[in-house]
């Protein structure tokens, strides 16, 4: 028997503040800071939508938000989205745990059966024209998408995009010059989006919506730099990155998979048992590469899921995200397959040219301004083979050792695998061995025999 269980949202086991693709800046006293970072990046070709869920602490007065971008965007390649995707593809993706349970090991066929296929350990209000122009900065457009006031920016000097932000009436970090400057050098673009307070209380809305926008570039990368300007300590983003053929990775820093597919004790199931031991290993797992890395926390075709922590994302949903090659209009409900709960797979999709696949990479950063200097560059690989971060919950069966010949054995097995779960949750969380072992219920570990003990047979010393 299988089930899936899901372990939340992500967003909520991680507590260092995260960062964004750009800064915040808050005008008057607003304390505002960046807490949450989630970014859908969908990309074909030089074709890319990038969606911006943006979270926030303290009083919403007036707030906006600076994103470099490669060109002047057009009106109609900006939009206002909806979190709800957001949650889909973090709940279709997320970490997860598998249970199993043992089958009798006294109906030999069955248990026989059920040894073969056990799970095994696998490999992110315009100001004077002439005030702007002498400070180098030129107000290329300006619109009003759904609650927010949107300014098109160009630069060429970093001082004065500081100083036309800053008499802007708009408390920025310090040291925004310096982050800006890597920016106006490579002639980029500055997406500054402003809260419309009239508006925004048209929506009915008690959050900022997650901002979209769309454009061409042959530079396939997410600005992280800008959203180091006010961090406090190491900044986390979660990238939910969309694509044709394969898996993304990094091209400019280290891609690692985490930990998965490995047998961990049952306790794990109660409470938020799980979310704190999720949360342990990624930290442990952090620092352990010295937040140096990006990790690879999901890769799968969204056509399918085994087991699922939540339905594939139908075509009008991947739509909403900024897929632009799927069909809304080909309803992709999902449908049951198989035996195993837990298990989806989509119908096909026959879309204008044939069948349009959709592989999402799932890939989380923890980072300081010292450990990535540079911004997130990706490239997409011809790798096919499906990852996620899975962890195996398996109940033994209830037997006694005298129910048949085969339980003594059956019994022993269950035991070694027990502490092998054990060590292996030690060593992905830094936890206590022994503090495990009393959660777990098991005897305590025999005296480690001394190294030397029969090193020179049984008659040794006599």
């Amino acid at each position: 028997m299988l089930k899936f269980l899901l372990g939340g949202v992500l967003t909520a086991l991680i507590t260092p503040a995260f960062a964004f693709c750009g800064f915040y800046v808050g005008k008057a006293d607003s304390q505002l800071l960046n807490e949450a970072s989630q970014v859908i990046v969908v990309r074909d070709g030089e074709r890319t939508v990038v969606s911006m869920l943006n979270d926030y602490k303290g009083e919403l007065t007036e707030f906006a938000l600076v994103v470099p971008v490669p060109s002047v965007l057009q009106q109609g390649q900006i939009h206002v989205g909806d979190k709800a995707i957001f949650d889909r593809l973090d709940a279709y993706s997320a970490p997860r745990l598998a249970e199993y349970y043992d089958p009798n090991p006294c109906e030999k066929p069955k248990f026989e059966a059920m040894m073969r296929t056990a799970p095994a350990a696998m490999p992110m209000a315009v100001a004077d024209a002439e005030r702007a122009k002498a400070l180098g900065v030129t107000v290329e457009a300006s619109y009003t998408v759904g609650e927010y006031d949107i300014v098109i920016l160009s630069a060429t000097l970093s001082d004065g995009l500081e100083t036309w932000l800053r008499q802007s009436g708009y408390r920025i970090p310090a040291r925004s010059a310096q982050a800006l400057a890597p920016y106006i050098r490579q002639n980029m673009k500055f997406f500054v989006a402003r809260v419309n307070l009239a508006e925004q209380a048209k929506t009915g809305f008690t959050m900022l919506r997650p901002l979209q926008f769309a454009y061409e570039s042959e530079k396939f990368m997410l600005p992280i730099r800008l959203g180091m300007a006010n961090a406090r300590g190491p900044q986390d983003l979660i990238a939910y990155v969309l694509t044709k053929n394969g898996r993304v990775e990094s091209s400019n820093y280290r891609t690692v998979k985490l930990p998965a597919n490995m047998e961990l004790p049952v306790f794990l199931k109660q409470g938020d048992e799980f979310r704190n031991f999720y949360k342990a290993m990624f930290d442990t797992q952090a620092r352990k590469e010295g937040y140096r890395v990006v990790f690879t926390e999901y890769f799968w075709d969204m056509g399918w899921c085994d087991p699922c922590a939540a339905d594939p994302l139908s075509p009008a949903e991947l739509r909403q995200a900024g897929v632009f090659w799927v069909n809304p209009a080909i309803s992709g409900q999902p449908v049951p397959m198989g035996t195993a709960p837990g298990r989806r797979i989509m119908p096909p999709r026959p879309q204008p040219g044939g069948a349009q696949p959709v592989m999402l990479t799932r890939l989380h950063v923890r980072y300081t301004p010292e450990t990535f200097p540079e911004d997130l560059m990706f490239f997409e690989t011809g790798d096919r083979q499906n990852f996620q971060t899975r962890y195996v919950l398996r109940h033994p069966a209830g037997v006694t050792p005298q129910a048949c010949p085969e339980a003594a054995a059956y019994l022993d097995e269950v035991r070694q695998r027990q502490e092998q779960a054990a060590q292996q949750l030690a060593t992905l969380t830094g936890g206590d061995i022994n503090r495990i072992r009393e959660q777990m219920k098991l005897p305590p570990a025999p005296p480690a025999r001394p190294w030397w003990e029969g090193l020179w047979g049984r008659d040794a010393g006599k």
